[in-house]
């Protein structure tokens, strides 16, 4: 292996040569991955098929989706928040366009950023679509042809897609996937969002926030499934009293586009209706990118959902090939794929490593914002376990008050025989910065005591969590 930070000798990606760890896709996972292993010595390439590194989350993902909910906010704010804090203004304009290049400013930041990483690891970057071609090497088909590349490991991190319906195919300007839906040019007067998941509901929030009729279609029976239902039930009431507008246990069969916009069948209960609106939002899922990649071909086993199966250390069927991120089994999630980056590199380099699944956070940047992580309700129902409950409002916290924003809640469980914290989840404003307290916690197998009895600084939003973790034992102090 060479040694840390030692650049690349020149050509290193020229045909046969040859790497300690390769990695495909430059995602959260795999740019992580590479990073960590270079670290530890490893001579790494890491091949991305697009022009910027970063993968679906810095360009068309996480990062310019919240830039857009944080600007939306602002705006709405200057609309509708400012006055009872005692500011005033005149008329409040959007300037799109202005909105759409810092969202484009941010991401390029932070690509960039990405790639002076890899200068500042060594880390070979290599552009062009891999294909896997044996346990041990891989083409690159890049601008300049073809090339191959060989090493002793190789780490598939590439990602995912969404997913597209079969009666509502993507055409990138009246039906489309989240990528499109960060780049309109303009306001749709009506948008149509199919899903309620955490894309559905940020994205819809963004359009609603700058003016569109935005209506939410969802095949069950609630937004925001595999989250605590108690708590989706109050998003979803306070995303109503916003404004936006819900049709659950609803199936969207097909659209028939027209120049004045998109006609969606759709169907509940029985009953056929027709949905009018300018631009059709299909954010149902995302289905594990492998087109192209030739792992079946080399033997790599997937499951019936298209997701290459690993072992506990990521490891795949075919020795020597490892996969993770939203590639394998478990949430979508960048820092869910990070964590896995860094832990794979560290046991390919025989060190102990291991990602604890039951304190990954999950969270939809609505506003407010719903946090979760560890089990909920339901779950505790269906294993049986047996947890006491600890809730608090928002409405009761001084910070929460002074800020105008006193909606939503905290809801711990705890384990009812040893007090354990099995589960946090939060509704509430700045609930994605607040969790991380709570995960630290989970990762040390803290008590509810533990929380409540640790100081809180005052006026705080995460008073809210220690009252809550007083409420498991039914005492929290103020309500």
């Amino acid at each position: 292996m060479r040694r840390k930070n030692e650049a690349p000798e020149s050509g290193a990606t020229r045909p046969g040569t040859e790497f300690d760890l390769l990695v495909i896709g430059a995602g959260p996972g795999g740019y992580v991955a590479a990073i960590r292993a270079a670290q530890l010595g490893m001579r790494v390439a890491c091949v991305e098929k697009e022009r910027t590194l970063g993968g679906t989350c810095l360009n068309v993902g996480c990062i310019p989706s919240k830039a857009l909910l944080d600007s939306s906010e602002h705006y709405h704010q200057a609309r509708h928040g400012l006055a009872v804090h005692g500011i005033k203004l005149g008329a409040v304009e959007l300037d799109l366009a202005t909105m759409l290049a810092r969202k484009d400013k941010v991401v390029k930041v932070l690509t960039q950023g990405v790639a002076g990483l890899f200068r500042k690891n060594a880390v070979a970057h290599v552009t062009g679509t891999a294909r896997l071609i044996s346990a041990d090497a891989v083409a690159v088909a890049g601008a300049n042809g073809t090339q191959t590349l060989r090493a002793h490991h190789i780490v598939i991190a590439t990602g995912s897609t969404p997913i597209a319906l079969p009666g509502l195919p993507f055409d990138g300007q009246h039906i489309v996937s989240s990528t499109e839906a960060l780049n309109f040019r303009a306001v749709p007067s009506r948008l149509l969002v199919v899903g309620a998941g955490a894309i559905g509901l940020e994205l819809g929030s963004v359009w609603h926030r700058l003016g569109a009729q935005v209506t939410v279609v969802e095949f069950m029976d609630r937004i925001v499934p595999g989250m605590d239902r108690g708590m989706g039930e109050q998003l979803q009431k306070l995303l109503e009293k916003q404004g936006l507008k819900f049709r659950l246990r609803t199936t969207a069969r097909d659209a028939v586009v027209a120049d004045r916009g998109v006609t969606v069948t759709l169907e509940s209960g029985g009953t056929t209706s027709h949905e009018a609106c300018d631009v059709v939002l299909v954010a149902v899922g995302r289905r594990p990118f492998n087109d192209g990649l030739g792992a079946r071909d080399v033997g790599v086993a997937m499951d019936e959902r298209g997701r290459i199966t690993v072992d506990a250390h990521y490891a795949t069927s075919v020795p020597g090939v490892y996969a993770i991120g939203d590639v394998i089994a478990g949430p979508m999630l960048a820092h869910k794929a990070s964590e896995e980056g860094v832990a794979v590199a560290e046991h390919i380099a025989g060190q102990a490593a291991h990602v604890n699944y039951t304190a990954i956070p999950n969270i939809v940047y609505t506003w407010p914002e719903l946090a979760s992580v560890g089990m909920t309700e339901e779950q505790a129902q269906d294993q049986n376990t047996s947890v006491r409950v600890g809730t608090f409002p928002f409405l009761a916290n001084g910070r929460a008050r002074c800020m105008n924003e006193a909606e939503g809640l905290v809801k711990i469980l705890a384990d009812a025989k040893t007090d354990r914290v099995l589960g946090v989840h939060i509704l509430g404003p700045r609930a994605s910065d607040i969790i991380a307290e709570a995960v630290m916690a989970m990762e040390f197998g803290a008590s509810a005591e533990d929380i409540a009895r640790a100081v809180h600084a005052h006026p705080t939003l995460p008073e809210a969590i220690k009252e809550a973790a007083l409420a498991v034992q039914q005492r929290a102090l103020h309500i």
